[in-house]
């Protein structure tokens, strides 16, 4: 490196101390656009040409650069500034600026800042199911860079190993690949790059951006901002093949529980406990059967809720060892599709063996508020007005809530959850169905209703469907009975 791009790369990190005094070393670097092994030799040269950079809480200067030599020191003035930003532009423009430790690296160009509407939308993924990535650009990746300047103006950045994956699935409008920043999982410096190429120092993430990738971007000079309601209106709202996917998922969910159910009926009670093929049937039994009748549909569901009493009365209880009989078995299943990545969301309970009178009761009541709850659904109901149903229906019938107002007495069995909530490309979403939710429901909401009762060392009851808003109510995409009975799901 010759004398003259020496002093610019200096002239470069002292400029961008002056524009900015505190920066932290990993800022510092990223907006004089070096490495950070190279920024500690520039700070130990421009300390030996007679230049002190201290550093408290961040890089601060404090005396005039010597470029002849050391020695000489005087109180700098606000020329001194000007003309250091000024020289340092200049070596750049006439390209005698590098950074040896990033000659993979093009400098950005100095753009007049463009501003236009809303930031443009950075995008990294948490994981193959991130589903503000999946929903922006119809790929599930692991590891990829997706940027949206504007409307029909979108870039995605993959790995060699997917470019041709994401080539056939996304709908971006410009897909390449990029393979340093997939080796070196430098997907955040690559968004900066690629928004400071364009003039833009801001832009918008999803809330699932996880937080190394935040700090990247604002450690590289981009003014990142989380946009908590990023996509919430447009996921909220389901076309008709979104609607059609859930659909699908749900038909693949009662598949499941109805292979569940099978296994129970098949099952010989001694003494108290359900047995079959000579041994006690098990949760896990019953999971492995439910997870193959779903991976046959192209579905899979690793949470699912398949347990017995009295453990059950814990509402996400997922269920473990043997099953016991005449007690409540509460079947939950939300499967997700591999092909659309659309999930459904349904529980049933069932008792294999006698049923008491008060779990009957407790099973009516459930139903009752069921209804209730879907008959409540329209087009500009508030989100809490379902859940109040609800309720009611569970306070009425002599039981207890968590919400206030429909608290009733105490040692009943209890609903201690929300009635429901939105389902897409992520099980649990907006809209909620539960107490001071007051935002409306819209057409097109996909949602669940799912009243339950729960009594700590007995047992619980749950039964939920799920269905869309339309102009005309609630249509419930579930068809599967509600009966306690195994055999008439069969």
């Amino acid at each position: 490196m010759n004398r003259a791009e020496r002093l610019a790369r200096l002239l470069r990190v002292l400029a961008a101390i002056i524009a900015e005094p505190g920066l932290n070393p990993l800022e510092l670097a990223a907006r004089a656009g070096v490495s950070e092994r190279t920024l500690r030799r520039d700070l130990a040269q421009l300390r030996d040409l007679g230049y002190e950079v201290a550093y408290t809480s961040g890089y601060e200067v404090q005396e005039k650069l010597n470029l002849d030599g050391r020695g000489r020191t005087r109180s700098r003035g606000r020329g001194d500034d000007a003309l250091l930003q000024a020289v340092a532009q200049a070596v750049e423009t006439a390209g005698l600026w590098r950074d040896p430790d990033r000659a993979d690296e093009a400098l950005p160009r100095r753009v007049k800042a463009r501003r236009s509407g809303k930031a443009p939308i950075v995008l990294i993924p948490s994981g193959e199911q991130d589903a503000d990535f999946i929903y922006a650009t119809g790929l599930a990746v692991e590891s990829a860079l997706y940027i949206r300047y504007a409307d029909k103006d979108d870039v995605l950045v993959t790995s060699p190993l997917e470019i041709d994956r994401a080539r056939a699935q996304s709908r971006a409008a410009s897909i390449v690949e990029d393979r340093e920043a997939y080796v070196q999982q430098a997907w955040a410096r690559l968004a900066a790059r690629m928004l400071r190429e364009k003039g833009i120092t801001d832009a918008r993430v999803s809330p699932n951006l996880r937080a190394v990738h935040l700090e990247d971007l604002r450690a590289a000079g981009i003014v990142a901002e989380v946009d908590r309601e990023l996509f919430v209106a447009e996921r909220r709202h389901k076309s008709a093949a979104e609607a059609s996917a859930i659909q699908e998922a749900q038909s693949a969910a009662e598949s499941a529980v109805v292979e569940v159910v099978r296994g129970l009926s098949e099952a010989e009670i001694k003494d108290g406990v359900l047995w079959s093929n000579g041994a006690p049937l098990t949760s896990e039994k019953l999971y492995a059967r439910a997870q193959l009748v779903l991976g046959e549909k192209g579905y899979t569901c690793p949470d699912m809720i398949i347990a017995g009493s009295p453990e059950c009365a814990l509402p996400h209880y997922r269920g473990t060892g043997p099953i016991n009989a005449n007690a409540p078995v509460i079947i939950d299943i939300f499967p997700t599709s591999r092909q659309t990545h659309y999930n459904g969301d349904l529980t049933r309970t069932v008792v294999v063996g006698e049923v008491s009178a008060d779990l009957s009761r407790m099973h009516a009541a459930v139903l009752q508020a069921l209804d209730a709850g879907i008959e409540s659904i329209a087009t500009g109901v508030a989100g809490q007005d379902p859940h109040h149903a609800v309720c009611q229906v569970l306070v009425d019938r002599g039981y207890s809530t968590t919400t206030r107002g429909f608290v009733g007495e105490e040692g009943v069995a209890k609903m201690n959850h929300s009635t429901g909530h939105g389902v897409g490309l992520e099980v649990h979403e907006a809209p909620a169905l539960r107490d001071t939710v007051i935002d409306e429901l819209r057409e097109g909401d996909v949602i669940t209703v799912e009243p339950g009762l729960y009594l700590l060392g007995y047992g619980g009851v749950r039964v939920e469907d799920t269905g869309i808003v339309t102009q005309n109510g609630f249509q419930n995409f579930t068809t599967l009975t509600r009966s306690l009975n195994p055999q008439d799901y069969l």
